[in-house]
């Protein structure tokens, strides 16, 4: 049994599976890359463009291509040329470089069957990404996180050094107590890059976010981009986040939005269930490995959290496992009894449905321990000029909804151990032997 303890700070998502892989950018240097992938199917792919002078592993790229993941979406995030693990010289790249970047990453992907359907861009990259849309056809939405309507806003990270640049034509500076080379060629680019003809011509639905708080840009940025835009565009506010987005949570809640936001333009159409499985597949990810989060994606659309309250070691984040199963038989309850009065023609107003279960999962998960017997209460609340014999029958359906018996019959858990993963799996440790066959164990509740 979990002990109880005091209340931590919520967890980050754990990450997705992820492939680490190199392409070619702009003038050939190998661009180091990461393909963070759903566990489940891939309904849509999104290209990552990181900000000026980070890297595809900033925090803020990491855990939002994490929560995509999460959520069915595949997210390649890589360094530009001359950043990060990538090849070539930072000093010889411009704001164009970096577009062309984006494009060869898009090819890449295309090339693998994974055109991407999005394009997400902080700060810099926001501009970059906009600038890229016309290159990459396969995008049908653009997102910006941050993002400067002038490019040329970046140069105030050295202004101090404009002066030197211009008459030496470059000069090392540090941005982020790391040194740099700028030089001229990259300030002349991004002087003469405007976003507005880009913007007018996106042909791509645009979601722009920013933080009011801002202070690195401004959030006229923000303004200006989406008054240049044609519809259809959005704007969602970062609130209290900063330039970097550097708060987990403030990551998790961009990446749920976007998720959300992004299903309205992109066919995020699950395939096809399996045999046996008219539902599909509800996939249980481990969200938190030192605590009890789980993250629960069912499909495109359906995304939950599962929890342990604090007082049992968890966050108190999603429903118990206990919880979802009095939510089904609720859920199950209240539909069955709508369904019934429709067809007869009832006067069935509304419907209420109160349930609690006398166990507490934390305490029934120890392997050993008396047995109990599940109790489920509840309580149906029916509004309506109902009669007392429409009220008995309805009282009487309630008890032949599916998960009702469910609950109350026989049900038969068949349980697989997935084989550990090959060589050639991305999430494979580098010993990791060929897959083997699945073992297997069966139990039954009477």
């Amino acid at each position: 049994m979990p002990s109880p303890q005091t209340s931590r700070k919520p967890p980050e998502s754990r990450p997705m599976p992820t492939e680490r892989i190199t392409f070619p950018g702009h003038a050939g240097h190998d661009l180091a890359a990461r393909l963070d992938l759903p566990t489940g199917p891939t309904l849509a792919t999104a290209l990552f463009a990181h900000c000026f002078t980070c890297s595809k592993d900033i925090p803020a790229a990491r855990r939002i291509a994490a929560r995509l993941a999460s959520m069915g979406i595949a997210v390649l995030r890589f360094d530009f040329t001359g950043l990060g693990h990538s090849g070539g010289e930072f000093g010889n790249t411009s704001f164009s470089s970096n577009v062309e970047d984006l494009i060869a990453a898009a090819q890449y992907l295309a090339a693998r069957g994974m055109a991407p359907d999005l394009l997400i861009g902080h700060s810099l990259g926001g501009a970059a990404v906009l600038r890229a849309r016309a290159g990459i056809p396969s995008a049908r939405a653009v997102v910006t996180l941050g993002a400067p309507f002038d490019p040329s806003h970046v140069a105030h990270h050295f202004d101090h050094a404009l002066g030197v640049i211009a008459q030496e034509g470059q000069a090392e500076v540090s941005l982020g107590g790391r040194p740099f080379m700028i030089g001229q060629g990259f300030i002349d680019d991004i002087r003469r890059t405007e976003l507005g003809s880009a913007l007018a011509d996106l042909r791509a639905a645009l979601l722009v976010m920013h933080a009011p708080r801002d202070m690195t840009v401004s959030i006229d940025n923000a303004a200006e981009i989406f008054q240049a835009a044609h519809h259809p565009k959005s704007f969602v506010t970062l609130d209290d986040a900063d330039h970097l987005i550097s708060d987990p949570g403030d990551a998790e809640y961009a990446a749920g939005v976007i998720a959300a936001w992004v299903a309205r333009y992109v066919d995020m159409s699950p395939p096809a269930p399996p045999p046996g499985a008219p539902e599909g597949v509800l996939r249980v990810t481990e969200a938190d490995p030192e605590g009890f989060l789980q993250d629960v994606q069912n499909g495109p659309y359906h995304h939950l959290y599962a929890d342990e309250p604090e007082a049992y070691g968890g966050t108190n984040r999603g429903l118990s496992p206990y919880g979802f199963v009095a939510t089904g038989l609720g859920a199950c309850t209240s539909m069955t009894l709508r369904m019934y009065a429709r067809r007869k023609g009832w006067p069935l107003d509304g419907i209420r449905v109160e349930v609690s279960h006398d166990k507490v999962h934390a305490q029934d998960a120890a392997p050993s321990g008396p047995a109990k017997i599940d109790r489920f209460t509840r309580i149906i609340h029916l509004d309506g000029n109902l009669d007392p014999d429409q009220r008995r029958k309805l009282l009487e359906i309630a008890d032949k909804c599916p998960v009702h018996r469910t609950l109350e019959h026989s049900s038969h858990v068949e349980t697989k151990l997935a084989p550990p993963p090959g060589p050639g799996d991305p999430t494979a440790p580098p010993d990791a032997p060929a897959g083997a066959t699945p073992l297997t164990a069966t139990a039954r509740s009477d």
